[in-house]
């Protein structure tokens, strides 16, 4: 996971503050923006959690926060349901300008209300995900008992939640009385995923009931079976991001799986893109080799020395295990720690000539764990020298090149 920090600016002029998140192994399939709860800010535990579930399937996700929250700009009480709304609108353009388009919305709680709005105002959106939302924005007046009657009578009123203090101002809750969700998500044409746990007591199971009604298809929901509100419990919100991932590869462009063929073992692709990330088939496997960023690469992979130096660990561990086997002996666990380098020749007859030469440098460390004895141990190591890619590494081999 790479994460960054961003800003852009709303409709209002005024700064948001959020966090980007990328894949570490690859360039961001598609975007998808996140929308908090009530209140809320973009580092809430669930949704860090779900972002980087989203990440790990080779999304890029956008979470910040709303006007007046976390460390964005404004005040919180001249904010509204409708200015929600529009920063979802800005944080998209700024995605579309800056990275790329976002194919999918996840909202939660009421930010689950927000996506279902705002989906109809980004066209690039495919899928929208709700989690714990409720059914009618008006539902978070409950949450504001304590000063709805302060509110109405004075204009405005400072709420307590979560142990905060807010300021809500009536237009806040005069903006609330004219958003009808069902009647958006009725009208919504893009896939929805509805996401409730059936304990949530601060909004009701019922809403997740009454969104999924109002929705065409193609609409699921899936329940959050245990889960309260906040998705408190770390393995609930990193379920919500896998099964999210899953869902919305069904309704998002998703790149297809590299399908190289050859009459080799291995074969290596590289386009014209800038970079060196290269798409390769390695038996009936696939993986992605790379350089490191210093070196103009994106770090997607491992660097073509390493895989050298990898063959060279998995072959020598392997072949210490069939040894082993084979006499019996007690061994638990091998490691191989190997590395490459080039590095000054000692003693040669190049160095005659050229105080420069260097060799070509594996260093290889063996970890055994078992009930081994001292002499046991030194024919291991003798054994490893015998592994068939050290053996190569130290044999004449030739390279045959031909066009094809």
């Amino acid at each position: 996971m790479s994460l960054s920090k961003v800003t852009f600016t709303n409709n209002e002029g005024q700064t948001l503050s959020g966090r980007l998140e990328l894949p570490v192994d690859q360039h961001p399939h598609n975007f998808a923006l996140f929308a908090h709860c009530f209140t809320c800010n973009k580092n809430l535990g669930a949704v860090r959690n779900i972002s980087r579930a989203l990440t790990s399937q080779g999304f890029g996700v956008l979470r910040f926060d709303f006007t007046g929250l976390g460390e964005s700009e404004g005040d919180f009480a001249d904010t509204n349901f409708s200015g929600n709304v529009e920063d979802l609108v800005a944080a998209a353009d700024f995605l579309a300008t800056e990275y790329q388009a976002p194919s999918l919305l996840i909202g939660h709680s009421l930010g689950g209300a927000a996506v279902i709005f705002a989906a109809t105002k980004i066209d690039t959106i495919k899928a929208v995900a709700t989690i714990g939302a409720p059914s009618n924005p008006k539902h978070v007046q409950h949450l504001l008992k304590s000063g709805l009657d302060e509110i109405k009578a004075n204009g405005k009123a400072v709420v307590n939640l979560s142990g905060r203090d807010f300021t809500i101002k009536k237009q806040f809750l005069d903006d609330l009385e004219t958003k009808s969700l069902p009647e958006v998500a009725k009208n919504l044409n893009k896939a929805l995923l509805v996401m409730h746990s059936p304990q949530d007591t601060t909004v009701g199971i019922k809403n997740a009931e009454e969104i999924y009604l109002a929705a065409r298809h193609p609409k699921s929901f899936v329940t959050l079976d245990g889960a309260d509100h906040l998705l408190m419990q770390k393995e609930d919100s990193i379920y919500a991001g896998k099964v999210i991932a899953g869902w919305s590869s069904r309704y998002i462009n998703m790149p297809e799986t590299p399908k190289l063929k050859s009459d080799h073992h291995v074969v290596a692709s590289l386009d014209n893109t800038p970079g060196f990330t290269t798409q390769m088939k390695v038996g009936d496997h696939y993986m992605v080799a790379d350089e490191p960023e210093e070196l103009g690469g994106n770090n997607y992979g491992p660097t073509p020395y390493e895989l050298v130096s990898a063959g060279l660990s998995a072959c020598t561990a392997m072949t210490i295990k069939m040894y082993v086997a084979r006499k019996g002996w007690d061994l638990q666990q091998v490691e191989v720690h190997t590395s490459y380098d080039r590095k000054h020749k000692e003693d040669c007859e190049a160095c005659e000539d050229d105080p420069n030469a260097k060799i070509d440098t594996f260093n290889r460390e063996i970890k055994l764990e078992g009930d081994l004895d001292e002499k046991q141990i030194a024919r291991i190591l003798q054994i490893a020298d015998k592994c068939p890619v050290h053996r190569t590494l130290h044999s004449e081999t030739q390279v045959i090149t031909k066009l094809v």
